[in-house]
């Protein structure tokens, strides 16, 4: 149950913080905001809940840490519950927030959904869209298992995880809107609806192949310690 609330609430953080910085004060903070929103609330969560769970927060992380050898499979389906949940709460938050202010409007303004194409941020392409999740989630799971394998420095893990986040958004928000999180991009689209939700697909495969990759490496140990 400690494990259940602790996934629960960093993934309800995360999506609070990190969209909501988008959907609340994205005019005011930028792209760069954002990025440092949802890098941020990683670096907080990961010292908050991390000794109870190791701060996941992401099915995609879970899924590497499973094929990486870290992780049983049914330890692993219980922290998709959590996370799952957890995205849909925050997400749910943030929109009655939202709709405190006046002239809000869900179809719109949206949760900070993820998606693609015409009419989404910067227009790319399905294949852009599916290669940059791809790649990014790698690189995200490749600092998270390399971080936190047994010779890696603990006590900075979080801030090295958080600052990848960072990055990746300043790089992917005007492709994707940046997922390389299932949950977090489950819990907005479910809301809004529309486009979001036909599109959601892309941010449940993606993620969990860049994850695979990387856990494979682990697992064959190509990049962890001997």
């Amino acid at each position: 149950m400690k494990v259940f609330l602790a996934e629960l609430i960093g993934t309800f953080t995360l999506v609070l913080f990190g969209c909501g910085a988008a959907v609340l004060a994205g005019g005011e903070v930028g792209q760069l905001g954002i990025s440092f929103a949802f890098g941020l609330a990683i670096v907080a969560m990961a010292y908050g809940i991390g000794p109870i769970s190791g701060c996941h927060v992401n099915p995609a992380v879970s899924f590497g840490a499973f094929i990486a050898g870290r992780m049983d499979m049914n330890t692993m389906f219980r922290y998709w519950v959590a996370q799952f949940i957890g995205a849909f709460l925050g997400a749910a938050a943030l929109w009655y927030i939202a709709t405190g202010q006046t002239g809000y409007d869900l179809v719109s303004n949206g949760l900070g959904q993820n998606g693609w194409g015409p009419g989404y941020l910067g227009e790319y392409s399905l294949a852009a869209a599916l290669v940059f999740e791809v790649v990014a989630t790698f690189l995200f799971l490749v600092v998270i298992l390399g971080s936190t394998q047994k010779s890696a420095p603990g006590m900075v893990a979080g801030l090295a995880i958080g600052l990848t986040l960072t990055v990746i958004h300043i790089v992917g928000i005007q492709v994707t809107g940046v997922s390389v999180n299932p949950a977090r991009s489950f819990g907005p689209a479910v809301l809004v609806g529309g486009t979001a939700l036909s599109q959601l697909w892309l941010f449940l495969i993606a993620p969990l192949v860049g994850a695979a990759i990387a856990g494979f490496l682990f697992k064959r140990k190509l990049l962890e310690t001997e």
